[in-house]
């Protein structure tokens, strides 16, 4: 059984108190599902997915061996279908309970204005113009769908429009390739997933913090013109500053 409940609440008009220094950048990861401007992170789903995965794939293979319209082929179905349920559940459990507990800490996120449709297309090409390095892409296309970062974006910014937050979207250009001590941008500062290594000033630090730490100083412009607007004794309501769903940078 599903019981679906609607309740009626009360919803704050304005922005009233916005504590500045809780802003945090978000970098997404495949490696991590996240990683924090203060060194925090979250690991993914894989260890989680993984055996369900399996399951999927054996399920499949069964069916191709079972008569179309039988009863046997149904039973499959349906087993295929309640582990497809069972691991969607699991990633919904997942993407709220990360996102709740950063809404819970931080009034101000920014994340990277990511087009996740066209991060995730195929690289196989055409016949004419064939793809490179289908095989890699394939198996990050299938990481990032599976996290789903899309709906994890959707998730943080209903949640903070409850709050009184802000949700900021930054330009992802370079972020993975800059230095945050020096500000040089090469793409042989990160020549490994995990390691980010300048080769101006030598610094070195996790590729996804350093990252993280990118995309909340791209969104110093934004910030200081919510201090400003704070300072001034502004208060802005909620539907006028989600009217975009979100600031862009």
């Amino acid at each position: 059984w599903y019981v679906s409940i609607q309740c009626e609440f009360a919803l704050n008009n304005h922005i009233t108190v916005l504590n500045l220094n809780t802003a945090i950048g978000i970098d997404m990861g495949v490696k991590r599902f996240l990683t924090l401007s203060d060194g925090n992170f979250i690991n993914n789903l894989e260890e989680k997915l993984k055996p369900l995965e399996n399951k999927i794939a054996l399920l499949q293979r069964r069916i191709k061996h079972k008569v179309k319209g039988s009863n046997n082929i149904k039973k499959a179905y349906l087993k295929l279908t309640l582990v497809h349920k069972r691991k969607a559940d699991i990633r919904n459990n997942f993407l709220h309970q990360a996102s709740t507990l950063l809404i819970k800490n931080h009034d101000v996120i920014v994340i990277e204005d990511l087009k996740v449709r066209n991060m995730s297309k195929s690289a196989k090409g055409s016949i004419a113009n064939p793809g490179t390095k289908v095989k890699a892409k394939s198996g990050l296309n299938r990481s990032i769908l599976n996290e789903a970062w899309h709906k994890f974006f959707t998730y943080l910014e209903y949640k903070l429009k409850l709050k009184g937050g802000i949700l900021i979207k930054v330009n992802p250009k370079h972020t993975s390739q800059t230095c945050i001590k020096c500000g040089h941008i090469s793409k042989d500062n990160r020549k490994e997933q995990v390691l980010f290594k300048c080769v101006k000033c030598g610094y070195e630090a996790n590729a996804d913090h350093n990252a993280a730490q990118n995309i909340l100083r791209r969104a110093g412009l934004a910030r200081m013109a919510c201090r400003a607007n704070l300072t001034r004794g502004r208060q802005q309501e909620l539907a006028e500053a989600y009217n975009s769903s979100s600031i862009v940078v």
